[in-house]
């Protein structure tokens, strides 16, 4: 059975009743959504394994296919949350996170989100009744995440997207692998101080170019996170300059 949203609108007579009520039912259920997920796990695993080299810098955690599988379930879950709360089709931005990065692992940079959209509509033309107009949407969402403009020029699904992938590098996630990222460039723990203000600068920069109001709310409590972890971590281990950076 498919999960159905509900969306009203209704218009009252003179005498105040209701005269429509339009129902829409979503284009993904459940257990299509779940199947998605199965097909990127999978597509990112088979981009690693087909690559005779081992990849391009498969030792860095964040090129891996369980990384990238793991950041873009993270990316689903903020777009959605965005997207719910800033009144966006729901369906789109969470079809359109899913499928955003699955050709990341395969092609450059430039390429990853032209490619992701081409994959997305493969998928969608062959795994489901999905309506046309969706997956054109959906597709067109994926190709445009990589924008590097201005939010405001975005469709609203677009924006979500954007702004959740941003937001996937800020906070607790992001100073996590700027701390992993330490140990492969052999830094010591006194550096740690300074890697987490890399972190703090990218969030900085996220704030700074988020437009919806969810999302700006997102990374302040982010931001604020990091911030408090430096500050622990200054107070713990002497020798850091604690004045370096100033306040965040």
């Amino acid at each position: 059975m498919r999960t159905r949203t509900f969306e009203y609108s209704a218009r009252r007579s003179n005498g105040g009743g209701v005269v429509g009520v339009e129902i829409k039912e979503s284009p993904v259920s459940e257990e299509e959504f779940e199947e998605m997920k199965r097909f990127v796990s999978d597509y990112l695993s088979a981009s690693v394994e087909n690559e005779e080299d081992g990849g391009r810098m498969r030792w860095y955690p964040w090129h891996s296919a369980e990384y990238r599988f793991n950041h873009i379930l993270n990316v689903v879950d903020l777009a959605s949350k965005i997207a719910e709360r800033e009144g966006a089709d729901e369906d789109v931005v969470r079809v359109a996170a899913l499928f955003h990065d699955i050709a990341k692992l395969e092609a450059e940079q430039e390429e990853h989100a032209e490619e992701g959209a081409r994959v997305a509509r493969e998928y969608l033309a062959t795994h489901g009744e999905f309506p046309q107009s969706f997956v054109e949407q959906v597709c067109q969402v994926v190709e445009d995440h990589s924008y590097q403009g201005s939010l405001a020029d975005v469709t609203m699904e677009t924006r979500c997207l954007i702004e959740a992938d941003i937001l996937d590098k800020v906070g607790a996630n992001g100073t996590v692998l700027m701390l992993l990222r330490m140990g492969y460039e052999a830094r010591t723990h006194m550096d740690a101080s300074e890697m987490v203000e890399r972190v703090l600068e990218r969030g900085r920069a996220a704030t700074e170019r988020v437009e919806s109001d969810a999302a700006e709310s997102i990374a302040y409590q982010r931001l604020k996170r990091v911030k408090w972890f430096r500050e622990w971590l200054e107070e713990e281990v002497p020798g850091m300059d604690h004045d370096e950076f100033g306040d965040a």
